[in-house]
């Protein structure tokens, strides 16, 4: 039982991953988009994060976690999340760049693994977490 449990962890955190690498590239290739056809940069990135947010939300959704959530209980929770690992890459980056004059890709690194993590087990725990709301 214990085997399969880890087996099941293993694959929800490989589809958690691989919807996070895609989401990362189509934010990259909607923000490049709609800058190359002319948009502001601030409006090109916000509607570039607006579509990878919503892609994302979408595939952790319905494939990493099952859709087994109702829209109205888990996206405003997933909402938050984002935003609380927003708020705290921002705060890492100072902490470790102003504070402890950590380098620029180090300090990148941290900020992806950590928001990754806290994401990860959040989304598992609250967002999506396995007894359906």
């Amino acid at each position: 039982m214990a085997g399969l449990l880890r087996l099941a962890f293993r694959q929800r955190l490989v589809r958690f991953v691989t919807v996070g690498v895609g989401a990362a590239a189509l934010l990259l290739v909607l923000a490049y988009l709609f800058m190359s056809v002319g948009l502001p940069p601030f409006a090109a990135g916000l509607v570039a994060y607006g579509g990878a947010f919503l892609a994302a939300y979408t595939a952790q959704r319905c494939w990493t976690f099952g859709a087994a959530h109702g829209h109205g209980h888990a996206l405003p929770r997933y909402f938050v999340l984002q935003a609380g690992c927003a708020l705290a890459s921002g705060g890492l980056a100072h902490i470790a760049i102003d504070l402890l004059g950590m380098a620029p890709l180090t300090t990148s690194v941290l900020i992806t693994i950590v928001t990754s993590a806290v994401s990860y087990v959040v989304s598992s725990c609250w967002v999506f977490p396995n007894e359906a709301a």
